[in-house]
């Protein structure tokens, strides 16, 4: 009874002291997250698991798919899911019983003065021995379950990581697939006002040798004209850029690149969501991994206040041992050993404390993260919509001022039939028509990248995952 009552004493005083937590810091309330009421858009919803293909075109579904089937930038992030695994597997082997196998061969000559007297002093002997040591963790305080919920945590902080990974992939691929196309459509109509302009310096010159005209007017057509020009170069070398930086999203070795050419672009009835509070943070991947590095702290801090109290662990071993070989597997060679393992914080407290308040800052820079993750998420939708809505008031004042400039052309090429116009009013008109295009073209290509950055804002198309339990899963 006295030992026992000086076990149970040991156990006790080897408690130290766990500092109270001074400084948590609390979490956002992602439910109250919502948009201004001044934000919205024609249709309502959260986009779809694969949004680019609403778009209907097959040489962007074709490029994304191949990347996405295995990326350079998705390699990285499924590195560090493996990393994770092998991380949980090892914390999961602390758990529960450990067994092992020793055997041993030793030969030996013993010293014929010394502690051992004859015949075992001065003769040669080989021992041999054959273990199975058994170690049983019973983790009284929960140390080790805690710090398999870590490894849980950041294992599916790496699988968010991985969806979030795809999902900007995705959004960088279409961002600069539809820059590209969008720059062949503006070249193409470029091209045209160029022609345009070359013919109308050409009217110039000839109105002057007809005393019809100055010669101020023809050098400022010839500027428009070299104006124009610049423009060319400048869209054949975006288109260059973007070729480039399709080849670095994509792979060097996405087939779908080496057949691109140009398709005409058309934008999808965009939508945002009523309402965002709980369901942004389902459908936002960095979300998620922000909440898991959360959740993956929280259960470290558990692990370090486990560190605090005593460790009772159980070992024993089973076994054969002899110094000859032909008894080993005789009843008398058996060997046998089974006792408990008490270990007390006793002179730790400061490293303890060290590690209790390290877990707790990291959880305070988890949390904090977490926070200004959802203040960023709801920042990047509200600014998404707003400049959707904006660019759509945009392009119903463009469409105004492009039908006006085709009715004007349609109204100059009808004078010039009844001879009441001249070539050079045509001209003018129809360059007036085609640099409204250039501006409805530029604004369909803005329209579309706003759309992409507006549902990588809303998740693009992701859906929380089941968290993962075990390493098995």
């Amino acid at each position: 009874m006295a030992s026992m009552a000086m076990a149970i004493t040991l156990a006790l005083a080897g408690c130290a002291s766990i500092a109270p937590d001074t400084h948590p810091l609390p979490k956002r309330d992602i439910a109250s997250a919502e948009l201004s009421a001044g934000i919205k858009l024609a249709q309502e919803g959260w986009p779809e698991a694969q949004w680019w293909t609403a778009y209907h075109d097959d040489q962007l579904n074709a490029i994304v798919k191949q990347a996405l089937a295995g990326g350079p930038s998705l390699d990285v992030a499924a590195a560090h899911i493996g990393s994770a695994r092998a991380t949980l597997s090892r914390t999961l082997a602390d758990l529960g019983l450990e067994s092992s196998l020793y055997a041993n061969a030793n030969r030996q000559r013993y010293s014929g003065t010394g502690l051992f007297p004859a015949p075992i002093g001065g003769s040669w002997f080989t021992t041999e021995t054959l273990r199975l040591d058994l170690h049983y963790n019973f983790d009284w305080w929960g140390k080790n379950r805690a710090q398999v919920a870590a490894a849980v945590g950041e294992l599916n902080v790496g699988r968010a990581a991985y969806a979030e990974a795809e999902q900007a992939l995705a959004a960088s691929i279409v961002q600069s697939y539809f820059r590209l196309q969008g720059a062949w459509a503006r070249l193409a109509n470029t091209e045209q006002l160029a022609a345009t302009q070359a013919a109308l310096v050409q009217d110039k010159a000839k109105r002057i040798a007809r005393g019809l005209a100055n010669a101020d007017e023809q050098r400022a057509a010839e500027a428009e004209l070299s104006l124009i020009r610049k423009q060319q170069a400048q869209l054949t070398s975006d288109i260059a850029h973007e070729r480039e930086a399709l080849r670095a999203l994509a792979g060097a070795d996405n087939t779908a690149l080496a057949t691109l050419k140009p398709v005409a672009l058309t934008a999808t009835p965009h939508k945002l969501p009523a309402r965002l509070g709980l369901e942004l943070l389902a459908r936002r991947p960095d979300l998620q991994a922000a909440r898991w590095k959360v959740e993956a702290s929280l259960s470290k801090i558990d692990a370090a206040k486990a560190a605090f109290y005593p460790d009772i662990n159980l070992t024993g071993s089973i076994g054969l041992d002899t110094i000859k070989v032909e008894n080993l597997l005789q009843t008398a060679s058996r060997t046998a050993h089974l006792g408990p393992t008490l270990t007390l914080p006793l002179f730790d407290s400061r490293r303890l404390d060290a590690q209790l308040d390290g877990a707790r800052t990291n959880r305070n820079e988890r949390i904090a993260e977490y926070n200004q993750t959802i203040v960023e998420a709801v920042r990047e939708v509200a600014q998404g919509g707003a400049q959707l809505q904006g660019i759509e008031q945009q392009i119903t004042q463009q469409t105004a001022a492009t039908a006006a400039a085709r009715a004007q052309l349609a109204s100059a090429q009808a004078r010039l039939d009844h001879g009441l116009a001249n070539n050079s009013s045509l001209l003018t008109a129809r360059q007036a028509l085609l640099k409204q295009q250039d501006a409805d073209l530029y604004l369909q290509q803005v329209q579309l990248l706003a759309e992409v950055a507006l549902t990588n804002a809303l998740g693009g198309g992701y859906h929380e995952q089941a968290p993962l339990a075990t390493a098995s899963q």
